[in-house]
């Protein structure tokens, strides 16, 4: 039976919860025939149904990522896809799986990096995220890390704080004085005292050490 009368545009409902349960309920099952409906109603012509199917394909990665990490180069393709709802839920599939499948992810960091950049709030949120995560595994962590610094050098203040707390499970002897002189280079930038006392806590954090 499809699955694409379960859809919250299917059942004329304008909330989520339909396709959060949908989603909990594909992923308890580890039913791949419905991940390869979603997967392909992504290029449905129907825009409602292609944000449903991106949507159910996230949350199943939040709850059970190995049933959506196959199709790593399909969510890569849509970070340059015209839908926006597209470009940003497809970053925030390609977060859930990162450390199921961080070679394919690895190999496509340019085109992340370029979405998060163009992308909205949520898209350059995910695409942090995603570097935090390869910078956890020893093959990737140099270049990630790396990569990870110019993010923090050009983010919004706004963000930056959020980042910086993020990214402290990561740091270590070897890069923590890269970590500080970054941040440090971007205090005077951040005009809200609380943010502001947040990223300074994260480098007093560090340089106590």
């Amino acid at each position: 039976m499809s699955i694409i009368p379960k859809l919250a545009s299917s059942l004329d409902r304008r909330d989520e919860v339909p396709n959060q349960e949908l989603a909990k309920q594909i992923a308890t099952k580890k039913d791949k025939k419905a991940v390869q409906e979603l997967v392909d109603n992504l290029n449905n012509k129907s825009k409602d149904i292609q944000n449903d199917c991106i949507k159910v394909l996230y949350e199943i990665g939040e709850i059970n990522p190995s049933l959506i990490s196959d199709y790593a180069k399909e969510f890569i393709a849509l970070l340059e896809h015209k839908n926006n709802r597209l470009q940003w839920g497809a970053m925030t599939a390609i977060n859930t799986i990162t450390l199921e499948n961080p070679k394919v992810i690895y190999s496509s960091l340019v085109k992340i990096i370029a979405a998060a950049d163009r992308g909205s709030v949520i898209t350059k949120d995910y695409g942090v995220n995603i570097l935090i995560k390869l910078c956890s595994l020893n093959q990737y962590a140099d270049n990630a890390f790396s990569l990870l610094m110019e993010q923090l050098l050009s983010s919004p203040t706004n963000q930056l704080p959020m980042y910086a707390e993020k990214a402290m499970p990561i740091i270590n002897d070897k890069n923590k004085t890269l970590f500080i002189k970054t941040l440090t280079s971007r205090v005077a930038d951040i005009e809200k005292d609380t943010k502001r006392k947040r990223v300074e806590n994260v480098i007093k954090k560090f340089s106590a050490k």
